[in-house]
């Protein structure tokens, strides 16, 4: 595997987490305990871009959820 992104040829996956948390992944590899796969795959940009557009909240969900309960008390 290539560590220069302009030759790297991995096919990645993007995975989140309990918290709601992205990352990318390479597809090759079983993903790690705690992760899923949010169903987007391809090279890394497309992946990096995806999770741009997705991930608009970057508080972890138990946070969100905190806030959200202390908001309407």
């Amino acid at each position: 595997m290539a560590w220069d992104d302009e030759e790297d040829t991995t096919i990645y996956q993007v995975v989140v987490n309990h918290e709601e948390q992205y990352s990318i992944w390479p597809g090759y590899k079983e993903i790690p305990g705690g992760w899923r796969t949010a169903g987007k795959s391809g090279n890394k940009q497309e992946c990096l871009d995806y999770i741009k557009e997705v991930w608009t909240d970057m508080r972890p969900l138990s946070l969100q959820t905190h806030m959200q309960q202390t908001a309407s008390q």
